[in-house]
């Protein structure tokens, strides 16, 4: 069960009366810490504690009242409870009052219509509690304050930890059903719970026996009854139940007590079947039958046996026979008549006397106005009517000819009752009208919390506070993360959080949160409006976060290094930094020349897309080294990637030099080294001479020097000086006789190689003079020999450029005049650095300017939070 809280009116109770004490606000624990230690936390135990608890609620909220007076009960006055039904509480002034008023109004009925006396009326009379009309002999008029369990008499109303109008103390009241035990809880308003001792107990047919609390013990087994019913023949065969066994129900064919008639009935029917026939049994004189109707028992003796009277009654007749009649005495009737006045004039006779009296009387109308001789069985009436005022003071009897002892009135009261919301149901009477019956029930939204007030006084409370949570699921992002707060009537309290929701650019939004708000709960009323209202509550949408304030360096329309400026995230404006832009051209080469300007980039928005250009396109011939490398440049422009491969035809001879091959660039320059010799070789017999002879070299065509040049083996014809005796050597022999001799072969001509090698004998002498004569002889002359002209074989451009170069005579004038152009020069230059150096000052002072200006009303824009 949860405990109670205050409602939202004791705080300004307290501040009504700041004599009061400071009372603590849940006492329910206190008062039901012995009970519930006992039987524990039970629905039973709820169901049995939710009157107390309604009254402890509606004490703790400040919205106990008198149902007479309907102003409020404070801890400080005197108060008596009904300890009847309703356990309602009430001023001790007021219920003083109302008991006096209600039993001086008995006692005054009961005099006037009773023939009693006043003083007996007095003691005899009664008054009704206010509430539940549980009627009071006046000797329960109270006359003192006592607590709520009635022990101590003025309890105090100071100490803030005991429940006003309590002793604190244990209730110890005898409880219901008179069970032998004693409330435990602590001194209460409202009615007791029931017995939570555990005792043995039967259930309601006897055949089962389990241990209970004593204030449910009775209790059924769900087994049937089996008990033995009234026709002590059968047994019930109902569900184990409580009360009586119901007559039993089983069908058969009985006859009836005389035995006449046989029918099929119950047998609960059996023992009191009357057939509708008469008896008709000869009786003991053998002469007359019985008259009685269908019954068991004997008939009895004959009627007209032993004494008999007259029908009179007047004469008596002894020793006649019962089948002889009773003679008439001819005396008058003079029995008494159905008016009650008058007797039967008749003579004795047999049968009923006359119905109506005849006798004629004087009788006066019931008002007295009217006399006159009617028959004594008529009564007189006059056609007045009463027009006097009935008990209740307000209504006038409406009766014709009414004989003073006017009806009570019958008519409702319906006069407003204090509560100014009903009328009195009562009917009408005098003195004031009871209070109102209507308890008004004031509940949290979600009606877990409440208390009932008298009707009257409910527009003066406020709902009571509710430690429940509030069911509305929250709309904005921290539904999940947001603490919970309490039931509530009205719109849901506002979320404290920061918004944290993420910009496009990263940063999060560090404002309170501004995200949508669910409809809010109806405020809280007792009487709706009648017009409902066709909108229904909807959700408030929440504001969008405002642009991004944070600040960050944004570099220029050009992505340059160095020259980024602080500026609010959310501004989008782009600004150039005037120097080149540097960015790498679509060749991957070289780099844009243009002044920084905005680059394409497919990530910007489509605005800045159409607002950006393109960097420069590069005109200028590819200069890439190509791989693997040649000597050859790319055809084509300058380009990004690698250059295609080189297709150009270059010229390789062989190794000797003997002819001439063709490659691809790109196919010779991929081979290796190794193979690059290996394809030169033209396959053939190597060409070159050997260096120290002028014999070819014997290999195939090779790289590199020939192998062992000084062992050539070809045949050499060595000759004598005089070149008469010959002999064939071998080459390597003839190279060896020229280095024993001190001399290189390299230097022997391809004539002279092997000449002068042999010595001569005595015939050559003679033939070395001839020869020598012949030899010179044989010499040519000296030709002069021209050298070439250049001139006429040079190149043009050289001839061109010595033309250009010849040297001309400058005069002194031209001297001056080219002086005093260079100062002039130089003047103008200094000029012109002078005033862009003053201008691009004030220039840089005005943009600081402008650009503080710009900051300062940003900043009156966007406040920082």
């Amino acid at each position: 069960m949860s405990s109670p809280h205050s409602g939202s009116d004791t705080d300004s109770d307290q501040s009504q009366s700041g004599s009061e004490p400071v009372r603590h606000s849940d006492l329910s624990d206190s008062i039901f810490r012995s009970y519930l230690e006992f039987t524990g936390r039970s629905s039973a135990t709820n169901t049995d504690l939710s009157k107390i608890q309604s009254f402890l609620t509606s004490s703790s909220s400040g919205a106990l009242s008198c149902l007479i007076c309907l102003e409020r009960i404070r801890p400080a006055h005197p108060t008596w409870s009904c300890t009847s039904v309703c356990f309602s509480v009430f001023h001790l002034i007021c219920i003083q009052s109302w008991a006096r008023q209600a039993s001086d109004s008995s006692a005054l009925r009961a005099s006037t219509r009773l023939p009693i006396s006043a003083q007996k009326a007095a003691e005899v009379s009664l008054w009704n509690c206010p509430k539940c009309r549980v009627e009071y002999p006046q000797s329960q008029i109270p006359k003192t304050y006592f607590c709520f369990c009635g022990k101590l008499e003025n309890p105090p109303s100071d100490d803030p930890w005991v429940l006003p109008h309590s002793c604190g103390e244990v209730c110890n009241r005898p409880l219901n059903h008179s069970c032998g035990h004693h409330c435990l809880l602590l001194c209460h308003p409202g009615p007791c719970p029931s017995c939570p001792k555990l005792v043995k107990a039967r259930c309601f047919c006897g055949s089962v026996q389990d241990v209970r609390r004593c204030g449910f013990k009775n209790f059924s087994c769900n087994n049937v009854c089996n008990k033995v019913l009234d026709c002590r023949v059968h047994c019930c065969s109902e569900i184990c139940h409580q009360g009586p066994c119901p007559p039993c129900p089983v069908r058969a064919v009985y006859r009836c007590q005389c035995g006449k008639r046989e029918e099929e009935r119950q047998c609960c029917e059996r023992l009191d079947f009357r057939c509708e026939e008469p008896c008709e049994k000869v009786l003991g004189c053998g002469q007359h039958k019985c008259s009685k109707g269908c019954h068991s028992e004997e008939c009895g003796p004959c009627p007209f046996q032993g004494k008999r009277t007259c029908p009179c009654g007047k004469t008596v007749h002894e020793g006649l026979s019962c089948k002889a009649s009773v003679p008439l005495c001819g005396a008058t009737c003079s029995k008494m008549l159905s008016c009650g006045y008058h007797r039967c004039p008749e003579r004795c006779h047999r049968g009923q006397c006359i119905v109506t009296c005849r006798t004629v009387v004087i009788k006066s109308c019931r008002c007295g106005s009217l006399k006159k001789e009617v028959p004594c069985h008529q009564d007189l009436t006059c056609e007045r009517k009463c027009q006097r005022q009935r008990d209740c003071g307000r209504h006038a009897c409406k009766r014709r000819c009414c004989d003073g002892d006017c009806p009570p009135c019958s008519e409702v009261c319906g006069r407003k009752l204090r509560c100014k919301n009903h009328k009195c149901p009562s009917p009408c009477h005098r003195g004031a009208c009871a209070p109102c019956p209507v308890m008004v029930t004031i509940a949290c939204l979600c009606g877990e919390t409440h208390f009932e007030v008298p009707c009257g006084i409910e527009m003066d409370q406020k709902p009571p506070r509710c430690p429940k949570p509030c069911p509305i699921t929250l709309l904005c992002r921290h539904g999940k993360n947001r603490k919970p707060h309490k039931c509530h009537y009205g719109a849901c309290p506002p979320c404290r959080l920061l918004c944290e929701e993420e910009y496009p650019c990263g940063h999060k939004c560090k404002l309170r949160c501004h995200g949508p708000r669910p409809p809010p709960n109806p405020e809280f009323t007792l009487k709706p409006k009648k017009k409902k209202s066709l909108h229904q509550s909807e959700c408030t949408p929440g504001s969008p976060c405002p642009p991004c304030p944070e600040h960050v360096w944004r570099s220029c329309v050009g992505q340059h290094v160095g020259v980024e400026r602080m500026m609010v995230c959310s501004d989008k404006t782009l600004f150039s930094c005037e120097n080149l832009c540097g960015n790498p051209l679509p060749c991957g080469n070289h780099f844009c020349t243009k002044t920084c300007h905005p680059l394409r980039n497919q990530s910007l928005p489509s605005v800045q897309q159409a607002r950006s250009e393109p960097c420069e396109k590069c005109h200028i011939p590819c200069e890439k080294e190509r791989e693997p490398a040649c000597s050859h440049p790319c055809p084509l422009s300058c380009h990004p990637g690698d250059c295609p491969s080189c297709k150009v035809l270059v010229k390789r001879s062989c190794h000797c030099g003997s002819m001439v091959h063709v490659f691809e660039c790109i196919y010779y320059n991929s081979l290796s080294e190794k193979e690059q010799m290996a394809a030169r070789s033209c396959r053939g017999p190597c060409h070159r001479k050997l260096p120290y002879c002028n014999h070819l070299c014997p290999e195939l065509c090779h790289p590199g020097q020939c192998s062992s040049p000084e062992k050539c083996s070809k045949k050499v014809t060595v000759r004598c000086a005089c070149q008469s005796l010959k002999k064939e050597w071998l080459c390597h022999d003839v190279q060896a006789a020229y280095r024993n001799a001190g001399s290189d072969p390299k230097d022997i001509s391809k004539n002279q190689f092997g000449h002068a090698l042999i010595p001569c004998n005595s015939n050559c002498k003679s033939k070395l003079k001839v020869i020598d004569s012949e030899l010179q002889l044989r010499r040519p002359k000296t030709v002069e020999v021209k050298e070439p002209d250049t001139d006429k074989h040079g190149p043009k451009r050289k001839k061109r450029r010595e033309r250009v170069q010849e040297v001309t005579q400058i005069s002194t004038l031209q001297k001056i005049v080219s002086n005093v152009k260079r100062f002039l020069l130089l003047v103008t230059v200094l000029l012109v650095l002078v005033a862009v150096s003053y201008y691009g000052y004030k220039g840089l002072l005005w943009l600081s300017d402008w650009m503080n200006e710009v900051e300062v009303k940003r900043q009156g824009r966007y406040p920082r939070i």
